[in-house]
């Protein structure tokens, strides 16, 4: 799962390596200069589609989280959900979105999650999603791909609303 989500990474940043060359001044994609900023953005939880439909698996993770945008590229996040087995986990971890296209943000959050019990007996382990963020004054989303993982961790897109407190 890692490695493959790694490579999804390297092949996502040479996509839009390559694509700032060839744009000839079009400015599409830009890499976003980090600027400090002070942010605190919470969210409800997400919303999931699975790959494995077949399964039923909870696409409603409602649960209460934060994020702390400290830089234009760089944030870091806390919270819990209810996962996509019926349990509950908590997460940790570090957004870095270096690239942009418009007003949107790509890149990806690292750290460490618990509560699916095929995957280490329910505990802690090391994640990396890549990740598309939005932000339009008091609202923003973010839009994960979460690998799959053996038969322990199910693969989904997952849309995550969030609201600016300051």
């Amino acid at each position: 799962m890692l490695l493959k989500s790694i490579k999804l990474l390297k092949i996502g940043v040479f996509i839009g390596l390559f694509a700032i060359s060839c744009t000839s001044g079009a400015e599409i994609f830009s890499i976003i200069e980090s600027k400090p900023i002070s942010e605190l953005w919470l969210n409800p939880g997400l919303y999931s589609y699975h790959f494995q439909r077949e399964k039923d698996l909870n696409n409603k993770n409602f649960g209460l989280g934060g994020e702390y945008r400290i830089s234009t590229v760089s944030s870091v996040t806390l919270g819990l959900i209810d996962n996509s087995d019926r349990k509950t986990s908590h997460y940790a971890g570090w957004y870095w979105q270096p690239l942009g296209v418009g007003p949107v943000r790509f890149g990806a959050v690292v750290g460490a999650m618990d509560g699916y019990p095929k995957m280490v007996n329910g505990g802690w382990f090391f994640a990396f999603i890549p990740t598309a963020s939005f932000e339009y004054k008091n609202v923003g989303a973010n839009l994960m791909y979460v690998p799959s993982y053996k038969d322990r961790l199910y693969g989904a897109i997952s849309l995550q609303l969030k609201f600016k407190m300051f």
